[in-house]
């Protein structure tokens, strides 16, 4: 009787098989992320603060990270939003979202930043918020 052809393995072992693969981009995201800010072009939103919701997700050339030092802090995003909205008054979420893409590129590791800010108030209550996505790589 001969082996059944299922039987027969025609690749390496698995021992054989490299181990790890070499990682190229580490992805390191905040998300949710709740700043107060003055935003807005109509005068209503002058003069108040309104909530704002953002997510970030940025490329980082890290790999092997071991220690803090060796990839970006997430709070590095969070003290960037806030000092952004602690700056003064902004008309519009794609110069929020573009002011905090900036800020990202300022550790050199980070190769691409896509920021999302959303206002939940904008369309209340007929939608649960509007906002903008932008998506900026390293020039």
């Amino acid at each position: 009787m001969s082996a059944s052809p299922l039987s027969e393995t025609p690749f390496p072992a698995p021992a054989l098989a490299p181990k790890v693969a070499k990682i190229i981009v580490t992805k390191v995201f905040v998300r949710g992320l709740k700043v107060d800010a003055q935003i807005g072009v109509y005068d209503h939103e002058h003069g108040r603060v309104q909530p704002l919701v953002i997510d970030v997700e940025l490329d980082v050339a890290a790999s092997h990270c071991e220690q803090l030092g060796d990839t970006v802090n997430y709070e590095t995003i969070r003290t960037a939003a806030q000092d952004i909205a602690a700056a003064g008054h902004i008309d519009l979420v794609e110069t929020f979202a573009e002011r905090l893409a900036q800020a990202c590129f300022d550790d050199h590791r980070v190769t691409r930043a896509r920021v999302r800010v959303e206002k939940p108030l904008a369309l209340a209550p007929h939608a649960a918020a509007a906002g903008v996505e932008i998506t900026a790589v390293r020039g």
